[in-house]
């Protein structure tokens, strides 16, 4: 496995949280990130469409592929941000989405990731950030899958959408008011 860090100056961390429209919509906001793709991650069956992740048969994960520039965000500090923005204590579940498509993970890049991953997750735990144990899988990244065209920048081009309106909207107000220090200019 290559080294990412060392390899380049932009790295890439792979998250799956729930519904991968939220994640997408927040971490588009964060300072240091260049690009994010909501796509499939983590199952057996190669090129796989929404509708069979969505059936829960595929073994897939609604991930985003966040690329950031670690001079400016750190890998840490997105993992910060990931864990203040979606329940990593349900397993299979995020709010109403239930399934391992919505599973909590972690798909690392280099073995720098998965160490920092372990640690924050010991952190968040030692802390007792959560009143539940974390289930967040740490788990090397494999085949990445970009989801169809129309789930690209879904909450910014369908704000008004009521899934987008009630559950979206809020989680990416709370990030702005949470992580203020970390928003773009």
């Amino acid at each position: 496995m290559t080294d990412i860090s060392t390899a380049t100056s932009k790295e890439i961390a792979t998250l799956a949280g729930g519904c991968f429209w939220c994640l997408e919509a927040v971490f588009d906001q964060v300072k240091g990130v260049e690009s994010v793709e909501s796509g499939y991650m983590g199952g057996g069956r190669p090129n796989p469409t929404y509708e069979a992740v969505c059936s829960g048969t595929t073994g897939h994960a609604e991930v985003v592929q966040v690329h950031f520039n670690p001079a400016l965000i750190t890998y840490r500090e997105l993992l910060e941000i990931f864990f203040g923005i979606h329940d990593p204590t349900t397993l299979n579940r995020q709010g109403n989405d239930a399934g391992t498509q919505y599973r909590s993970a972690i798909f690392y890049h280099s073995t720098e990731q998965k160490t920092i991953a372990e640690n924050t997750i010991a952190a968040l735990t030692k802390d007792r950030i959560f009143s539940q144990p974390i289930v967040t899988q740490v788990t090397e990244a494999t085949d990445f899958y970009v989801a169809e065209a129309y789930h690209q920048e879904y909450f910014a081009r369908n704000p008004s959408q009521p899934y987008c309106a009630y559950l979206i909207g809020p989680k990416v107000a709370k990030f702005r008011q949470r992580f203020v220090d970390k928003l773009k200019a």
